[in-house]
């Protein structure tokens, strides 16, 4: 059988060597399917250039805002709202509120822009609340907000069809969000302001009371001056009254926190107790609530209220709420017993003042009395006036501009295109188009089932390749300007390329012979691949080398040879293994180049039979005993069984190979039908496109007489 080697058809066609596939081998391939590739990468080209067409040319506007964290405060004293610190979280829930769906209907209402015929709502009447939203979602899906670098300046981007459109909708964008910061800030100084307001009123009934306490004390008492000395209990009364008063008035402070607590929600109580944002969880809680208010804004521009993932992005938004409320719960839970405790520490306070009265003479008991009256009052005017001061603070900061915002690169219309891109949609289009030009090139080159390489041969075939004969015109066979057939222009130009590539198979054939005469058969995998010239021309080879040789055209159902060598109608092979002629009657001679020749001879039904007959055996043996080289033209062995009967008598095969033609499966297949494979001396590339054969580089060349550097050792 013959020898399959374990390597795969990938690994044939690979390069040999450490290297691998190198640079040589994709540049030859290139070369090879630089026409297919081309006219991909033009379509390609082509295709980009249609859709450049088709594309409509949009702009974008830029502008930049800064969130300034150096502010500027308002006169007074430290006032009651305080300031946010501008950490990445902040910025991160600014760019949020840019992003919001509220922001965008105010910008729609702001700009007219529910009937634009880009941003407006189609199917809507202008300024429906219907038509404000989905202005709002098409003004969405145009922004982009984002943070520029790590500092405070965050930018505004808006696409549109129109560049100036869409520098008006940026800077709009900007103005109506430093509104909305500045209403959000008076909003929150009203509530505020509101609260101290009532805050004052309950502080002025107390001082209030707390002074005529001490006015009708005095009077009922006849005490018009100051009281009378202080003793050392006295001091010591005094003592517990300033811990006392401390008291008090912390009492007091914590008592103004606890009637928030428990006359108002969770969510006045974020608004109006402003450090409970500075707790840890609370703050964290709320970051994650602005982040899925701005994840819903964004669902809801695409999908309605009804998408499953808008209910599960609510569903974690009232887990979030339901968070808050119980973190607010545990602060309120606090400041109720931070309040407690605190009025127990009054109590003991006031428990210690009175036992400490109770040590001293009848005498003090008024002064005492009146002394606490006293500090009672100045303890409610002291709280009145601190609320009276941060109610005007914030009264100001109300008014008050902070300027901690400012536009500080207003978009300007730019009227380049942001999109498309000429260069970057051609270029695109081109290497797409590349790239299927190389796969498809790819597909074709492990489609190509034929044999092209010296290694194809040797690695799938276990064969040598004995040489490689190029494709001649009718003008390349020509002896003194006359047209020969091949056979003859070997001998008549026996040092031509032709010549010499012969040549090569007969040294390789004689080096590799046996003793005594030589029976060479000449064969094929199908027809067409120059079997019968490239016998004649061994034959005429190894004549002109002084030996003696004999051709015999063993294909009895196409005899081509015996045609060309005009023994056509003359009697031959078949009729002599008929028994209908002698040897000497079937065998002529070629005057062309004085060659003996028995023709195929009549035609017969049995061709394989008689090939394979006694007789057959009986004249090659007389025939290798009577001439030096025996040449047998059989029959391709694919189609006919012909070829692989003759191979029994064969001592040496040749093997014709059509180079980029024939099937690689069907020469295996053939292959596997010859009688005895240590008889194939090798395999024969025949009819090779010189021009296309260097495509595949130096190893795709058997022999470099194709090579022009090797043109002046050959003469043609």
């Amino acid at each position: 059988m013959l020898k399959r080697p374990d390597t795969s058809v990938a690994e044939l066609e690979a390069p040999s060597g450490p290297g691998g596939l190198g640079l040589h081998d994709v540049l030859h391939f290139l070369w090879r399917r630089w026409v297919f590739i081309s006219i991909m990468g033009l379509l390609g080209l082509l295709f980009g250039w249609f859709q450049l067409s088709r594309e409509v040319p949009r702009y974008q506007a830029n502008v930049q805002i800064l969130l300034d964290p150096r502010k500027e405060k308002a006169s007074g004293n430290e006032a009651f709202l305080t300031d946010t610190t501008m950490d990445a979280a902040y910025i991160e829930s600014q760019i949020s509120t840019i992003r919001s769906k509220s922001l965008m209907q105010l910008v729609a209402q702001r700009e007219n822009l529910t009937d634009d015929p880009e941003f407006g709502a189609r199917g809507h009447a202008p300024g429906s609340p219907a038509a404000v939203a989905q202005t709002a979602n098409n003004l969405l899906s145009a922004l982009n907000a984002a943070r520029l670098g790590q500092g405070y300046v965050i930018g505004i981007t808006i696409v549109s069809l129109d560049p100036v459109k869409a520098a008006r909708v940026a800077n709009a964008i900007a103005e109506t969000y430093a509104v909305y910061r500045q209403d959000r800030r008076l909003d929150s100084a009203k509530r505020a302001s509101g609260w101290l307001g009532d805050r004052i009123q309950e502080l002025r009934s107390q001082l209030r009371q707390s002074e005529e306490a001490v006015v009708a004390f005095r009077a009922e008492h006849k005490l018009l001056g100051a009281g009378p000395s202080v003793t050392l209990n006295q001091q010591q009364l005094t003592d517990v009254n300033g811990r006392l008063v401390a008291a008090r008035a912390e009492l007091a402070d914590k008592r103004a926190r606890y009637d928030v607590v428990n006359g108002r929600n969770a969510r006045d109580l974020v608004a109006n107790l402003p450090d409970v944002i500075s707790q840890g969880a609370l703050a964290g809680l709320r970051q994650q609530q602005v982040t899925l208010s701005q994840q819903e804004a964004e669902l809801l521009a695409r999908y309605s209220d009804r998408h499953p993932q808008v209910v599960n992005l609510r569903a974690q938004k009232r887990e979030i709420e339901r968070a808050m409320a119980v973190e607010v719960q545990r602060i309120s839970d606090a400041i109720k017993s931070d309040y407690e405790m605190t009025r127990a520490r009054v109590a003991n306070l006031e428990k210690a003042v009175s036992q400490a009265t109770g040590q001293t003479g009848a005498d003090d008991a008024t002064s005492i009395r009146l002394r606490e009256l006293e500090r009672t009052a100045a303890v409610n005017k002291s709280l009145f006036e601190d609320f009276l001061q941060r109610a005007k603070v914030t009264e100001e900061q109300a008014t008050f501009d902070p300027r901690d915002f400012q536009v500080i690169n207003p978009a300007q219309p730019i009227y380049a295109p942001m999109s498309p891109v000429p260069s970057r949609i051609l270029g695109m289009g081109l290497l797409i188009g590349l790239a299927i030009g190389v796969g498809g090139a790819l597909v074709f080159e492990k489609l190509n089932g034929a044999f092209t390489t010296p290694l194809q041969i040797e690695s799938m075939l276990g064969l040598p390749l004995l040489t490689m004969v190029g494709r001649l015109g009718r003008k390349d066979l020509k002896v003194h300007g006359r047209r020969v057939s091949l056979p003859v222009f070997v001998t008549k130009k026996p040092l031509s390329r032709l010549s010499e590539s012969i040549r090569a198979i007969r040294t390789s054939l004689r080096m590799s012979g046996r003793g005594g005469g030589c029976v060479i058969q000449i064969c094929s995998s199908v027809p067409g691949e120059g079997k019968t010239t490239m016998a004649l021309a061994l034959a005429a080879s190894f004549a002109s080398s002084k030996l003696k040789v004999l051709f015999i055209d063993a294909d009895l159902r196409l005899p081509t040879a015996s045609k060309l060598v005009g023994g056509a109608g003359r009697l031959g092979l078949a009729d002599y293994l008929n028994g209908d002629a002698k040897l000497e009657d079937i065998t002529f001679v070629w005057e062309d180049i004085n060659l003996p020749v028995i023709p195929a001879g009549s035609r017969t039904q049995r061709p394989a039979d008689l090939l394979g007959s006694e007789q057959m055996a009986e004249l090659i043996a007389h025939l290798r005993q009577s001439y030096d080289v025996v040449i047998l033209d059989s029959s391709p062995i694919a189609p006919v069984v012909d070829g692989a009967v003759v191979s029994r008598f064969a001592d040496r095969i040749v093997y014709v190979v059509r180079w980029a033609s024939t099937s690689r499966e069907v020469v295996q297949r053939a292959l596997e039908q010859v009688d005895g494979q240590e008889k194939i001396a090798g395999v024969v590339f025949n009819l090779v496109n010189e021009r296309r054969a260097r495509k595949y580089g130096r190893r795709a060349m058997a022999q470099y007489s194709f090579d022009p550097s090797y043109a002046r050792y050959y003469s043609e």
